[in-house]
């Protein structure tokens, strides 16, 4: 692997020019929805590529470009593209990779609505996919079609089972299919735990709504790597006008800044409070990377700096237990999301699974006794000191 790059300074300095428009110190927003050409030859300048520029807010925006930049920097990328959310990322990045009679290759765990989006609305268009077992090398190639498999997609880690994706084996697989793609959601890995690019992916995308922006108050969605292959991406982008708007850009770049530090203390704290759970008599099992008890442990210590903010476990109880426990939180906020300053809590079962019976849940490893708990910023003994009071109260 890479030295590893210095996060602060790539934090804070990736991306930005030295000297920003009206001395700012911070990028400033440009609220421009269409921008002023000066004469007909810069137009002309502008389309034969000779000057690069604003055109219209579809195609274009300073403040998401320095967004852009700056994501790119942490990433390791050639090139960064923004999106109005993590679904707008994935969806833009599969059509323009994609064409009916194609193959898609993803994992069985990853985001249900990616799942969805591939199996049902892709499959509407004569894409066809298979699912297969996360890390089982053998299903992985006999799922594969040479000549019509063009993506292979997987997760790292996964939700809410935070299993870690070997990324050298996918990557094996996809040099055995000439013209794939390897994409890997890395949401809850951050650039600062995981460096997909390092390990031949050829696509990383994120949730920027998550550990990226890191304050609950953005939606965003990002796809890095090369920059021919990120530029065919943001050119479809500028047709089905998924883009983000620039106060959210504004409001990336500040989080993008705080991100290591963020990372570093949500790393600590889950590792410590898994360690916590998993010795609690109440607590059926806890599915943490950071553990020797996790599936993935040795993968995770080889192949990850930091193993996350977000903790799972399983109570010895039921759907009920479990809401009581959920419902006597004082600190963790009842709340679907993820990777922010605040440590949220969930019952996978209610918020993510509703629709689905007891059985029909279980079918697809989602018991009604499991919690996700994602850790914010705040101290970790008061987080377990309130996991404690509501294990008590439920």
């Amino acid at each position: 692997m890479a030295a590893k790059p210095n996060w602060g300074t790539l934090a804070i300095r990736g991306g930005e020019p030295r000297g920003k428009a009206y001395d700012s110190i911070t990028t400033p927003v440009v609220s421009s929805a269409t921008y002023v050409f000066g004469s007909t030859d810069e137009i002309t300048r502008y389309f034969n590529g000779d000057l690069e520029r604003e055109e219209y807010g579809r195609y274009g925006n300073p403040t998401v470009r320095a967004a852009e930049e700056k994501l790119a920097a942490l990433e390791g990328s050639e090139a960064a593209a923004l999106f109005g959310s993590g679904m707008a990322a994935v969806t833009t990045a599969l059509f323009e990779l994609l064409k009916a009679g194609d193959h898609v290759v993803l994992t069985n765990d990853c985001y249900r609505r990616t799942r969805q989006f591939i199996g049902r609305f892709l499959g509407r268009l004569a894409i066809e996919s298979t699912l297969v077992p996360p890390g089982d090398e053998k299903a992985l190639h006999d799922a594969l079609r040479p000549g019509r498999t063009k993506v292979i997609l997987t997760e790292s880690p996964t939700n809410p089972y935070l299993r870690v994706a070997d990324l050298a084996l996918y990557a094996r697989a996809r040099d055995s299919c000439a013209g794939a793609n390897l994409l890997v959601d890395a949401t809850f890995a951050t650039p600062i735990n995981q460096r997909p690019l390092e390990h031949g992916v050829d696509l990383v995308i994120h949730s920027a709504t998550k550990y990226l922006g890191g304050h609950n108050d953005l939606l965003a969605g990002a796809v890095c790597g090369r920059e021919g292959l990120v530029q065919s991406i943001k050119d479809l982008r500028g047709v089905l006008g998924g883009v983000l708007d620039p106060q959210s850009a504004f409001l990336l770049i500040r989080g993008l800044k705080t991100l290591p530090l963020r990372v570093q203390r949500q790393n600590e704290s889950g590792l410590k409070v898994a360690r916590w759970l998993e010795a609690h008599p109440r607590v059926r099992r806890v599915f943490y990377p950071g553990l020797e008890s996790h599936p993935d442990h040795a993968l995770a210590a080889r192949t990850m700096s930091g193993f996350g903010g977000v903790v799972s476990f399983r109570l010895r109880g039921d759907v009920r237990l479990g809401s009581r426990f959920v419902d006597a939180c004082k600190l963790a906020t009842i709340a679907p999301s993820l990777g922010a300053v605040e440590t949220l809590i969930e019952q996978p079962a209610l918020m993510s699974y509703f629709e689905l019976t007891t059985e029909e849940r279980e079918a697809i490893g989602i018991y009604d006794d499991l919690i996700r708990l994602s850790l914010g910023i705040e101290d970790a003994d008061d987080i377990i000191a309130d996991l404690s009071q509501a294990l008590e109260a439920a």
